[in-house]
């Protein structure tokens, strides 16, 4: 139970800060209503979302006094991240936003500097971002929030993640699937959770389904999700009750798993808290209603530089605060700092929101350990995936510190990672028979996290990195279009990140795409999608934001998990399939290639070429080196110079791609005239925009994956897609043949060949169900 001192302090504070979050919505002078409210004082653009600024200051005031009154180290992620003007408001009392912002004092000076600030020029943004500390989630994407504070509490067993949930946001799947983030955590030795649903009614413009169930309904969802749910209603004795019981259930339920007395699967406490849409803000106007419904979501009283009326009402409302009462003298008054906690213990300056202090470096293995050796070129077949696992499986034993976790959507041992799994398990804490927890290798410390919705894995990956901590995230390729939202998101923060030099650095966020779309083993069309990289690559700039890696084979694979293992502030995809393919470099030969992002293969070019010939994809340099063995042997007079690319982003324009190549090094790769056939392991256009800028470009012929696919077999794909050796050396001899006379003269009957071989292998799939063995046995 609050005190009667606890009771009164949480009232002004709350009311200080609503007051402070209404104004700067409205306001660009006159900012404390010293004077009568004009026209002039109002900002020309009113942005920003009152509807739920005060229930998230009502959250926020009471767990100030949790952590003021325990020493509790709380992160806070605000789903409804539009409502930036409360947790403006509640930074600016309590001092941590000063840190970086020394003009917010707490004067008049100051909270004109604030209120000014917010939606203006040179200021504040309308929704949280990282140019405020205490933010690792920007919340104006709903749905994610509630699997970041997961995210963020794993392997963090001191911090407490409180998460406000709008009840909007409960509609959308990734929350609903995150839910579930409750059967992963561990109390023994990860932090908390504690979710906060904002239940206050409505939507933009309609009821909430939330808002529509009883609580009985509502609270049979949450037992029935594995939660102990509990209502609080819109006063503060009510909410202070609620929110220590809250605090005392995650103490209680840690202790008992920290002292090996917890038998049964943990009922984490979840409060459901009701308030009003707009709570204290105007109650009607022209005869509509206003707080407590639909129209209070963004900016009530929006003509209020314009409509007399209007601006009337808005000073009604501001001055139902009593300003003067609660900014004596224009100061926040010491009794409203009364029960604020102090220093890292401000919820809005959390250590742990500024991830890059926290992180440590991995303990990454010897790469090389690990490397495929051969004594003859393209002769030795080896599992890209099953070399990786054994490099993922030391880079674990090196790191016994818990800052390490894999994600991957129940598709690890399918993409042939398992090795992983013989140093540790797949993450899961509640209970399940002892054959279950044996044949799935379950366990409460397992740094493999499996979950069938790549929201929710994105998800806790973010929320792990953002908070000082590795991870990697392996997955089909097929699914991870998935999050292609929430990665332009979390883009989009590292952006924001880069403007706040008190940012430290973090952890790249590292994909493995496998299960490539040109091996359909198990699967047909609708798992051939290799879109992925092609939404990355619009992100793609100078800050060097996204890399995307095309590794030909084993070697280049672990040359390239090395580097972005120790990358920070990046996204980087990795594409590279998990079947027996081909090994071509050595490991010497990889590092050096993987430095500049492209190289020529001197073992399969020639001088003076007449024709340049390009792969990128593990695939589709098999299928070039292929195609030039067979136009050797067809039309042996043929010069032919091979490129291989193992990172996309060094084909765009040198300063505005990271890492692109210099115009000399393109000309030396590419020559100034010459055509050149590029197959692609994705989509066509993806390469196409990278070129746009580069000199010449018509001259590059780019072929690709264009949406021809079923279960077949493998070579029968490439053929679909018209990228198959026989396609590639078909339009390799008609380049040729124009200026090379010797080539002229035999591509007539080279070319009706290889297009009959096309005919014959259509007609031989279709008797014998499998690819031809002059296909499968090809050596180089």
């Amino acid at each position: 139970m609050l005190s009667k001192e606890e009771i009164k302090w949480a009232k002004k504070y709350w009311t200080s800060t609503n007051y402070l979050s209404a104004a700067a919505i409205y306001l660009k002078d006159n900012f404390l209503l010293e004077r009568k409210l004009r026209p002039e004082d109002i900002k020309d653009s009113l942005l920003g979302h009152w509807g739920t600024c005060p229930g998230i200051n009502f959250i926020y005031t009471h767990l100030n006094l949790i952590a003021f009154k325990n020493k509790q180290s709380i992160l806070l992620i605000t789903g409804p991240g539009h409502g930036f003007a409360s947790i403006l408001a509640n930074q600016f009392i309590e001092g941590s936003i000063r840190r970086y912002y020394p003009e917010m004092t707490h004067d008049k000076a100051g909270i004109g500097n604030l209120i000014k600030s917010f939606c203006w020029p040179g200021g504040f943004p309308s929704h949280i971002n990282p140019g405020v500390s205490g933010c690792i989630h920007e919340g104006g994407e709903l749905g994610y929030a509630l699997g970041k504070a997961f995210g963020a509490a794993f392997d963090n067993p001191d911090l407490i993640t409180a998460v406000i949930v709008g009840d909007g946001e409960c509609e959308t799947g990734s929350t609903a699937t995150a839910w579930h983030s409750n059967k992963f955590l561990n109390p023994e030795k990860d932090g908390a959770v504690l979710p906060i649903v904002h239940l206050n009614g409505f939507k933009i413009n309609n009821p909430s389904i939330y808002s529509t169930m009883s609580e009985s309904e509502l609270n049979s969802l949450f037992v029935g999700y594995g939660y102990n749910p509990r209502f609080v209603s819109a006063n503060h004795e009510d909410m202070g009750k609620a929110m220590n019981w809250a605090y005392l259930e995650i103490k209680k339920i840690q202790e008992k798993a920290r002292k090996g007395m917890l038998k049964e699967n943990p009922k984490w406490p979840v409060l459901i808290v009701k308030t009003l849409k707009g709570w204290t803000g105007v109650k009607e106007f022209m005869k509509e209603k206003i707080e407590g419904s639909f129209r209070s979501h963004q900016v009530p009283l929006k003509e209020a530089k314009t409509n007399i009326k209007e601006l009337k009402a808005l000073e009604e409302w501001l001055n139902s605060y009593q300003p003067d009462k609660l900014f004596p003298d224009g100061k926040i008054d010491e009794e409203t700092l009364k029960f604020v906690p102090e220093g890292d213990l401000r919820i809005g300056i959390n250590p742990h929101a500024n991830g890059g202090n926290m992180l440590k470096d991995l303990n990454l293995p010897d790469s090389k350990e690990f490397e495929v050796k051969f004594k003859k070129i393209g002769t030795t077949f080896a599992g890209s995936m099953m070399i990786l696992g054994k490099y993922l499986r030391k880079l674990i034993e090196l790191n016994k510190e818990n800052n390490f976790r894999i994600m991957s959507p129940d598709e690890l041992v399918s993409n042939k990672l398992s090795e992983v799994l013989n140093v540790t398990g797949r993450a899961y804490d509640w209970k399940t028979s002892k054959e279950e927890t044996r044949d799935s290798k379950l366990s409460k410390d397992g740094k493999v996290m499996e979950m069938l919705s790549e929201h929710t894995l994105q998800a806790w990956l973010e929320g792990y990195i953002l908070t000082g901590r590795h991870g990697l995230f392996p997955s089909y390729e097929a699914f991870l279009p998935i999050v292609d939202s929430m990665v332009s998101q979390y883009l989009k923060f590292l952006e924001t990140m880069h403007d706040a030099p008190w940012r430290m650095p973090v952890a790249s966020l590292n994909y493995i795409v496998s299960s490539v779309c040109w091996r359909q083993d198990h699967n047909g069309f609708s798992h051939q999608n290799p879109g992925f990289v092609s939404n990355l690559l619009n992100k793609a700039k100078e800050e060097k934001y996204v890399r995307i890696y095309f590794p030909a084979d084993s070697n280049m694979l672990l040359v390239t998990m090395n580097d972005v293992l120790r990358s920070r502030n990046r996204v980087n995809a990795i594409v590279s399939d998990k079947q027996l393919i081909r090994q071509w470099q050595s490991y010497e030969e990889a590092v050096a290639q993987f430095n500049v992002g492209a190289g020529i293969w001197e073992f399969a070019s020639d001088k003076n070429p007449d024709v340049i010939l390009v792969g990128c994809g593990d695939y589709q340099t098999q299928e070039m080196l292929a195609a030039i063995k067979l136009l050797k042997q067809m039309t042996p007079d043929i010069k032919l110079r091979f490129v291989n690319v193992n990172e996309l982003n060094v084909l765009g324009r040198e300063g505005f791609y990271p890492n692109a190549l210099s115009d000399s090094k393109f000309k030396e790769l590419f020559t100034e005239d010459k055509h050149v056939i590029f197959s692609f392991h994705g989509y066509p256009a993806t390469v196409k925009q990278l070129l746009f800028d580069r000199p010449n470009t018509l001259r590059f012929h780019v072929h690709g994956y264009t949406e021809r696919g079923t279960t077949t077999t493998p070579f029968d794909l490439l053929i679909r897609n018209g990228v198959s050796r026989y396609d590639i050396a078909i339009r390799a001899i008609k380049h040729a043949e124009k200026t090379n006379s010797r080539v002229a003269s035999k591509a007539k009957v080279a070319i009706a060949k290889l297009e009959s071989k096309i005919t014959e292998h259509r007609e031989f799939i279709l008797k014998n169900g499998k690819d031809p063995e002059e296909i499968n046995d090809w050596i180089w």
